[in-house]
């Protein structure tokens, strides 16, 4: 058989367990009972007395210690007996059961084939000779060979052997129903010593001590009485000495109070010192002795033996009242508050607190660090890139880090970033934009000048490696000053500046410039301070980028603007003009003027506005006035011009919708204006634009009642209406956008009445009346374009104009011609009569042969030109045409065109005015060979 080590480790049976192996109601039974007790003794503890005075505790401390004496020492008695007669019952066990287990035959009755016949009688007779309880043989598998009770024979055996191996003899001490008993089991081998044939156990019961415990406790008692009726008269006299120390106070009283005042004075966080009245140390708590560092025995000693420096020392042994006077004790610092122990007799002690404020003071100090921290970045958030402008923007970064900060900044930026350009990477040069601070900061470079920092220096190595750089000692660390510039290093250092912060200004990844902080007063920068100065330059440096993409992009739209507008007006005859283009600070708009020259020593003068700012708007602008020259060149009137840039804005806005996301050109206003000097006449005409002033030679001033239409793209197609007004010579006549007028702190009622009031004074030139205009009315920061344009008008002498009213006969022409050619004899133009009669011919001949009755022929001579006019009633007009060998006809505008300058047709609003213009200073040089009276020849054959 196979050795199986704690397989079976029990072998009792439920009869001679001693109780281990109970039942289920058994054990319900026992915990009722101790339940009941458990009442029961919580009842009787209910009713005990409750023992007030200190003697009465005292005496039944003393009872209750006899008593547990006594007991004790019974228990003791037992405890000896008992482990007397136990060890003698296991000796018994252990020895029955060797005996049997290698008695002869027992391995033999085992193995045979009925080891119960042979088993059972062997262990009865050892059970009687020996004395013990039982002797019980089984098998390797727990079934039963012998017992005393027959009835078990053969059954398992359920117990287990805890903590015991199967393969050696076990022994263990249990109580049973008999009492406390000792039962050994003993493994049988087979005669090869390694297999286990079976098992031999043997219980002894050990035998009662009450006996032993009867005869030796009448003595134990006796001398715990008397010593119980010792400690009573001791507790008296103790009882009597407490109640006089005590004046009578409840314990429970003296117990809570004691408590109370223990815990409170080790407890708390404040040092607490009781000194006498002779300067001895009479307590201090746990607090008192860490923060001053006490000896263990100091108290009962002098407090100038405790080893406390000398100010301590007087402030605690003075004995005068002090109230949180903070006062330095090594490394901390301590508030301190003296107070006498009994205020009417201050020599009888003190007592003294001590409270740490170091760390306090510590925390309070990082926290207002902090809190002017963000208050600085706060401060930064809200004063920089309050404009866009470059360098306004870096002075601002340094106004906001002196003095709450540095003593001194420094910005120095990129070159190409002043002119709004991205620079293709940090250099060693920069140009010093801002300098703020201390009386000292002028030994720093000044201000617009281009510095070329040395490679060691912390601006060259913050831009190259994108970081802030600390010099916390420039005096320590001054090679790079010395190798810059040597004499202002000196300065610099005797001015007392000891540290300094670089830190580049850096957006999108790109270096801009370098912001410079620099201390000469305080403590030097630590690593705080550098996260502090870079999160100031990281704000700092998106406002800058800011402010050089606006100047970027205002720079591109204000060249682009400008070489759209006029650089230059033309000097005419029909007025004297002065002008005035103002870009807005924030962006350049689509503000526009113009003057062209028209035929018949016409003027038109145009103002416009494109509702915006930036590239789009000028873009915008140039098309709407390049428009406007085109349609001028038509010579259409107002109303008609303003409607075919109307058509034109909105199929612009149609195409950009189509074709792209982009800002629409609707919104566009414009105000035409033509002016005729022969006849003072002027024809005005405005959609979504300002009504003109009118300023009369007499400085009277009145804004001109022109009909009002939508901004052009905004007129579904309806027709513009045009104003007629006479203008007087001298008359000044102001266009304008509504920048001038209009602005946020004012409305344009009252910028009107502001600009009736600055036009109001007579005898004043264009540029005077600009002026003036721009003085009173142009705000302090412009939000919109101004654009101004005044013209004084001019009248033709009227000895420069002849006209003549011509009848329907063809026969009349003649007349008319040396009409002509006696004008022009009294300009002394005479030189120029030869073309002149034949252009006047031609039209006259046409007009009175296919035009309509009235018509008219005017000649005027304006400086150097020479104008022809023919008006008649009809519509129609004649075209320039190549005509064939064979035509009788068309070959009359072929002779205009040739010998004027110019020719066109005007229509009126009934009929039209064939004109042309011939230059004074270079006559048209006559055809060769060819004769006036061939020429003359062709005049019936020309075609109208």
């Amino acid at each position: 058989m196979i050795r199986r080590p704690g397989r079976f480790a029990a072998f009792r049976s439920p009869a001679h367990s001693g109780g281990r192996f109970r039942s289920a109601p058994d054990r319900a039974w026992r915990d009722r009972r101790r339940k009941q007790g458990a009442r029961t003794t919580g009842v009787r503890r209910k009713g005990l007395p409750r023992v007030r005075s200190v003697a009465g505790q005292v005496f039944l401390l003393q009872l209750v210690i006899m008593v547990l004496f006594a007991a004790a020492a019974g228990g003791a008695l037992v405890v000896q007996a008992r482990d007397s007669s136990t060890h003698e019952a296991r000796q018994l066990s252990e020895g029955v059961a060797q005996s049997f287990a290698r008695a002869p035959g027992t391995l033999a009755a085992m193995k045979s084939g009925e080891p119960t016949e042979l088993l059972q009688p062997r262990a009865e007779d050892t059970r009687r000779n020996t004395g013990v309880d039982y002797v019980v043989a089984f098998d390797p598998q727990g079934f039963r060979w012998s017992h005393p009770d027959p009835t078990l024979i053969g059954k398992h055996i359920y117990a287990e052997r805890a903590g015991a191996a199967a393969d050696r003899p076990f022994t263990k001490t249990f109580e049973g129903s008999l009492g406390l008993a000792v039962d050994t089991t003993v493994p049988v081998y087979d005669t090869n010593g390694l297999t286990v044939v079976g098992f031999v156990a043997v219980g002894v019961t050990v035998a009662s001590v009450d006996d032993v415990v009867h005869d030796q406790l009448p003595q134990l008692l006796g001398f715990a009485g008397g010593a119980l009726a010792v400690a009573a008269g001791g507790t008296a006299l103790v009882s009597g000495r407490l109640r006089r120390q005590t004046r009578g106070l409840d314990p429970s009283e003296m117990t809570r109070m004691y408590e109370h005042h223990d815990a409170v004075l080790h407890a708390v966080r404040e040092g607490v010192l009781i000194i006498g009245p002779d300067g001895r140390l009479l307590l201090a708590n746990d607090e008192a002795r860490r923060l001053l560092d006490l000896p263990a025995d100091a108290e009962e000693r002098h407090v100038g033996e405790l080893g406390l420096e000398a100010a301590t020392t007087a402030l605690l042994g003075a004995g005068r009242q002090v109230s949180d006077v903070v006062h330095r004790a090594g490394d901390r610092l301590l508030a301190v508050n003296v107070r006498p122990v009994d205020p009417d007799d201050p020599p009888a002690g003190s007592v003294a607190t001590l409270r740490d404020t170091t760390e306090l003071r510590a925390l309070a100090g990082r926290a207002e660090l902090a809190r002017e921290r963000l208050g600085l970045l706060y401060e930064a958030g809200v004063r920089i890139g309050t404009t866009l402008d470059v360098v306004r923007t870096a002075e601002e970064l340094a106004e906001v880090a002196v003095p709450r900060f540095a003593d001194a900044a420094t910005v120095d930026l990129l070159d190409p970033l002043l002119r709004g350009a991205v620079s293709a990477g940090p250099g060693p040069e920069m140009r010093r934009v801002a300098v703020h601070g201390v009386d000292g900061a002028r030994s720093l470079y000044p201000v617009g000048e281009l510095i070329r920092f040395v490679p060691t220096s912390p601006v060259a190595v913050g831009a190259e490696r994108g970081r802030a750089v600390l010099d916390a000692d420039l005096t320590g660390s001054d090679g790079w000053m010395n190798a810059q510039d040597p004499e202002r290093a000196r300065r610099l250092l005797a001015l007392g500046f000891h540290s300094v912060i670089t830190v580049p200004l850096q957006a999108r990844g790109v270096v801009l410039g370098m912001a410079s902080f620099w201390r000469s007063n305080g403590v030097p920068f630590d690593g705080e301070d550098l996260a502090a100065a870079e999160e100031l330059a990281a704000r700092a440096a998106v406002a800058v980028d800011n402010a050089r993409r606006f100047t970027r992009e205002h720079t591109l739209a204000e060249t682009l603007q400008r070489s759209l507008l006029p650089s230059s007006l033309p000097d005419h005859s029909a007025v004297e003009v002065a002008h005035r283009y103002l870009p807005a600070l924030e962006g350049v708009g689509g503000d526009w003027f113009d003057v062209i020259p028209l035929p018949g020593a016409r003027v038109a003068l145009v103002v416009g506005d494109v509702v915006g700012h930036g590239l789009h708007a000028a873009a915008t602008m140039g098309r709407l006035r390049t428009a406007v020259h085109n349609f001028s060149a038509l010579d259409l009137p107002p109303d008609e011009l303003l409607g075919h840039l109307d058509e034109l804005v909105a199929r612009l806005d149609g195409d950009e919708n189509v074709e792209r996301d982009s800002e629409s050109v609707s919104g566009a206003t414009c105000l035409y204006a033509i002016y005729d000097p022969a006849s003072g006449r002027c024809s005005l005409s405005r959609s979504g634009h300002p009504e003109p002033a009118l300023v009369h030679p007499d400085g009277t001033v009145e804004f001109l009642r022109v009909p009002g239409s939508p901004p052009l793209g905004l007129g579904g197609g309806e027709p513009f209406e045009t104003a007629e007004v006479t203008l007087p010579e001298g008359s000044r006549l102001i266009l304008y956008t509504d920048g001038l007028v209009d602005d946020r702190e004012r409305g344009i009622d009252t910028g009107l009445q502001a600009l009736r009031k600055a036009l109001a004074r007579a005898d004043r030139t264009p540029e005077e009346t600009c002026r003036d205009v721009l003085d009173a009315l142009l705000p302090a920061r412009s939000n919109d374009d101004i654009a101004l344009l005044v013209a004084r008008t001019r009248l033709l002498d009227r000895s420069q104009v002849a006209e003549w009213d011509v009848p329907g006969d063809p026969a009349a022409v003649a007349a008319f011609r040396a009409k002509v050619t006696g004008r022009l004899r009294t300009w002394g133009l005479e030189e120029m009569a030869f073309t002149t009669e034949l252009i006047v011919s031609e039209l006259v001949t046409n007009a009175v042969r296919y035009g309509i009755e009235p018509i008219r022929l005017r000649v005027l001579h304006d400086r150097d030109s020479l104008i022809c006019e023919v008006a008649d009633g009809s519509s129609t007009s004649p075209h320039l045409r190549r005509a064939a060998t064979t035509d009788e006809g068309g070959r009359g505008l072929f002779l205009v065109a040739r010998f004027a300058q110019r020719w066109g047709t005007r229509y009126l609003a009934r009929g039209k005015v064939i004109w042309t213009e011939q230059s004074t200073r270079s006559p048209a040089a006559e055809p060769e060979e060819t004769s006036a009276d061939a020429l003359l020849d062709q005049w019936e054959d020309l075609a109208w």
